[in-house]
């Protein structure tokens, strides 16, 4: 049986204009190597699976490529780039902080500082996790970190970096990388199965997405989920029943009967959504989450802050044209309050199905809105 490579490394990112959703650091990056303004110690910030050992490695290469194209890429041709792929390069050293994290560790890695490199300029020291290393072994490396021999760089990544003791951030130039935008998670997503062949619903790709949260490595291990799951076509049902999400759909048809003042519809779907096996708590947030939608398709302006699927987006469109602002403002409030309430709840179905009342109770307090 052929041995299976998961998205996330298969398909990881190897140049910088490869990387995704983080095109001001990795201009930033080129244009310092370009310049030869490389610092001697950087830090790199952010949440998980946003690229900060992917942007480090890609560093590491291409400032040791023996012929940097000239958009400022590594060539892949040339013996430092070779046996940086093959994974026997001995300009770059990566250290995982959270099981290597001992004045000794440090001590062991100072001491490999020293030496310069046999091929190549630069010998970069990649420590991921950094914010696990102890006081005593912060405090072992802080002055070869602020003092290093000409030909070694440090690279360290955090995704907490309010753990880093100040001495250390004053020594780095520190990157934040953000969390990916949904939209540019879908893209990639989408160029992916292209390359496996695979058809893919863009609704599904971006539910996909926004389930990521902005980390591209989650989105690739959720899709490879749903490849099992459905194989080489990827449908929005797929998705939505593999990551257990609730539909869109049931939103829609409680906003239809809250504004058709209809009761039993909101309890009958409530009802439904808890057969399911979905939380009550998880309704609120969505259909509080759906009120927010709607408000932001009242003015062409906000639009854009819609982060879904096309065929979705239109649907949302539809329904605002018929959804009263102050409703939708009032209901809000609703939703926000049995929120707050429901895990001091004794009875947290029936506080669900007194919000559904009420909401409906709002539908008829209120205007509709003229199309």
């Amino acid at each position: 049986m052929e041995n299976f490579i998961v998205s996330a490394r298969k398909y990881r990112p190897t140049t910088f204009d490869t990387v995704v959703g983080q095109q001001s650091i990795t201009s930033t990056l080129k244009n310092a190597i370009k310049s030869s303004h490389l610092a001697q110690a950087f830090l790199f910030t952010g949440p998980r699976g946003v690229g900060k050992t992917t942007c480090a490695r890609i560093l590491a290469k291409t400032i040791n490529c023996f012929s940097i194209t000239q958009n400022i890429e590594a060539c892949n041709e040339c013996e430092s780039c070779k046996s940086f792929d093959e994974g026997r390069s001995l300009n770059i050293y990566e250290l995982d902080a959270a099981s290597n994290n001992s004045v000794e560790d440090i001590r062991t890695l100072i001491e490999q500082v020293r030496f310069a490199p046999q091929i190549g300029t630069h010998k970069v020291y990649i420590i991921d996790e950094v914010h696990m290393l102890s006081a005593n072994a912060f405090n072992a490396f802080l002055k070869t970190l602020e003092e290093p021999p000409k030909h070694a760089i440090f690279i360290l990544a955090t995704t907490e970096r309010h753990k880093i003791i100040p001495t250390i951030l004053s020594r780095c130039q520190v990157f934040d990388f953000n969390r990916i935008q949904i939209d540019d998670i879908a893209k990639q997503l989408n160029d992916i199965a292209g390359k496996e062949k695979i058809t893919a619903e863009m609704d599904g790709l971006h539910v996909i997405a926004q389930k990521a949260d902005g980390a591209m490595r989650d989105a690739l291990s959720m899709f490879d989920q749903i490849v099992s799951f459905s194989g080489n076509n990827i449908t929005y049902q797929h998705v939505i029943d593999n990551l257990n999400i609730l539909d869109y759909d049931y939103y829609f048809k409680v906003t239809d009967a809250i504004l058709n003042k209809n009761i039993s519809s909101c309890l009958l779907a409530f009802n439904e959504i808890l057969e399911n096996g979905f939380d009550g708590h998880h309704f609120i947030n969505g259909l509080a989450e759906h009120f927010r939608n709607l408000l932001v398709c009242q003015d062409e302006a906000t639009i854009k802050l819609m982060e879904v699927g096309a065929n979705i987006k239109e649907k949302y469109l539809q329904q605002a044209k018929i959804a009263n602002i102050n409703l939708l403002v009032t209901a809000l409030g609703v939703t926000s309050k049995t929120d707050v309430q429901y895990k001091s709840s004794k009875n947290q179905r029936l506080l669900v199905e007194v919000m559904l009342m009420q909401l409906c109770s709002l539908g008829g307090e209120q205007e509709k809105k003229k199309s």
